[in-house]
């Protein structure tokens, strides 16, 4: 149960929804010309480009996962390991699973990879996918309330979701005395991330402190529920996406079989997963769950949170990064907000953060997040990133993917 895992590489598609240029609806150009894609082919898009980008012989994969949380609601389609299957002839009688656990399908996908690899698979494959954009903002937001309580959180608002991480801003502010000016900065920084990323949902949408810092008509607060409709604006929230993303992880003898090295590859130092009680609230001021995932994982790895060179946190909303970096340990609680006003969780920062722009930025096609977010920091350990470029290419990253309110975490420490 010791046996190493690398990551060899893998491909995340663009992430697409309205505000994207690449995005079709009734005012784009090409409405009634073309189509944005399915599930299907987002996901055998890829699928088919993880094993080009890798070199990797379909055939050559033990096995394979698919992360996905609600096809079945936005797609009409469950059943997403036999579609996994159809992204490649040779993948054919493979053993391929789908995986749910709402925002972090993607990440525990790559936790039963990584498990698979220590009991003895050497070449395996795994895919994130979501299409969210079938359904109205309303309907997709009741669609997305399924990762909550449903039966005792539905009621909160008709987008359960923001109310509910409005809430821990609420009790954010009002303990540490945070403006809205301060979370501000945190979608300043993912909308600046993303315009230098050509893969990103936002990378044509300005955003400047003003806008993200005070309620106005081209950034309202939109929560019908009276006492939580002040802390949650439209930049405050991660972007519905359509998108996915794919990786190939492997072994000792899996790098072998292949012809490469350890040092074609970024190893797996450690992975945790918690998950918390899906019928108790925690406490609005910490990311319980996210801590001992990190906490675990930090032990598994040897590794604390100063060696971290680079992170993909779970930011589904601006409070959500503040909350991950103190669950991580680079801030004490209320602290996190002066460390981005600072800079210093921008991409020439000490501690980078969302480094291509994070779910607010990059965009959150729910199941595809946790895959896109370890190959983002693959990326970065490979100097592959660009514009985005974390100076120095860092040789430890931290991934946090989180499901629903804190409830499901897989956290992963990667080593060039």
């Amino acid at each position: 149960m010791h046996r190493r895992a690398f990551v060899l590489g893998g491909r995340t598609t663009p992430f697409i929804g309205k505000g994207s240029p690449d995005f079709i609806w009734k005012k784009h150009p090409d409405f009634g010309t073309r189509e944005n894609p399915t599930l299907e082919e987002l996901l055998t898009a890829a699928v088919r480009g993880a094993l080009e980008e890798t070199g990797v012989a379909a055939a050559d994969v033990d096995k394979a996962w698919v992360g996905n949380f609600v096809g079945e609601l936005f797609s009409n389609q469950g059943h997403l390991g036999a579609a996994l299957v159809g992204a490649h002839p040779d993948l054919l009688y493979k053993p391929v699973m789908r995986v749910e656990g709402a925002c972090a399908s993607g990440g525990l996908a790559f936790a039963s990879a990584v498990e698979s690899i220590r009991a003895g698979s050497d070449i395996t494959l795994v895919a994130g996918v979501e299409v969210q954009t079938t359904a109205s903002a309303r309907v997709g937001g009741d669609y997305l309330a399924r990762a909550s309580h449903y039966k005792r959180q539905r009621g909160l608002d008709d987008f359960t979701f923001p109310a509910l991480f409005a809430r821990r801003t609420k009790h954010y502010r009002e303990a540490w005395g945070t403006t809205e000016e301060d979370i501000g900065h945190v979608a300043v920084k993912a909308y600046a991330n993303a315009h230098k990323n050509p893969l990103a949902h936002m990378r044509a949408v300005p955003m400047d402190l003003a806008t993200a810092s005070a309620p106005s008509e081209r950034n309202p607060c939109f929560l019908g529920n009276e006492e939580l409709a002040p802390y949650m604006k439209v930049s405050d929230c991660s972007q519905v996406s359509d998108g996915a993303s794919a990786l190939i992880l492997v072994s000792e003898e899996g790098l072998r079989r292949l012809g490469r090295t350890p040092a074609d590859a970024v190893e797996v130092a450690g992975l945790a997963h918690t998950t918390g009680n899906l019928y108790e609230d925690g406490d609005p001021l910490r990311l319980s769950t996210t801590e001992a995932a990190i906490a675990r994982v930090f032990k598994a790895s040897g590794v604390t949170a100063a060696d971290v060179g680079v992170a993909e946190v779970h930011d589904c909303f601006t409070i959500t990064e503040l909350l991950m970096m103190e669950a991580i340990g680079w801030a004490k609680p209320g602290q996190s907000a002066a460390m981005v006003r600072e800079g210093r969780t921008a991409i020439n920062g000490d501690h980078p953060v969302n480094t291509g722009g994070g779910l607010v930025g990059f965009g959150h096609p729910v199941g595809a997040t946790g895959v896109k977010q370890l190959l983002e920091v693959v990326r970065q350990m490979r100097g592959q990133c660009g514009d985005y470029q974390v100076p120095g290419r860092p040789t430890v990253g931290l991934t946090v993917n989180m499901g629903g309110d804190d409830k499901t975490v897989v956290a992963t420490v990667l080593r060039a």
